[in-house]
């Protein structure tokens, strides 16, 4: 039997009417292969999808909500609410552990050097509306 991982959300969060995404990737670090993502699912089908296919396999099957963000910043504020999520983390249990002298902060600054330019919102929205009509066909 595999593992299924998701969030553990209330009843009333909003991501729950988002679109979801499974990847399925090995439980163990002995098989190496890529991670499949399959998607986008409503959150009951990801959740049943990924339950029959980990039942008889040794698989890892993460169901995550898939962000649909239209901006660079709000990519980045996903970004930096998750980084502040694991610190925060990191520093509880550092701090139950009573080792917060070696916590390393492991802040890397970014320079703006840009190569490309991100897509509009109307060309995002423009791919959003291109991959709803695949997944109808």
């Amino acid at each position: 039997m595999g593992a299924l991982v998701t969030l553990d959300l209330p009843a009333d969060a909003p991501a729950l009417t988002l679109p979801w995404i499974i990847t399925f990737g090995p439980m163990n670090d002995d098989e190496e292969w890529e991670p499949v993502v399959c998607g986008p699912y409503e959150r009951a089908h990801a959740l049943a999808l990924a339950e029959a296919v980990v039942a008889d396999e040794e698989l890892m099957a993460v169901v995550e909500p898939l962000q649909p963000h239209v901006t660079v910043a709000q990519i980045q504020g996903d970004i930096a609410a998750s980084r502040m999520a694991a610190e925060n983390e990191d520093l509880e249990t550092a701090a139950m552990d009573a080792e917060l002298a070696g916590y390393d902060d492991h802040d890397h600054e970014h320079g703006d050097d840009h190569t490309h330019e991100p897509p509009s919102v109307e060309e995002i929205r423009s791919g959003f509306a291109r991959i709803a009509a695949k997944l109808t066909n």
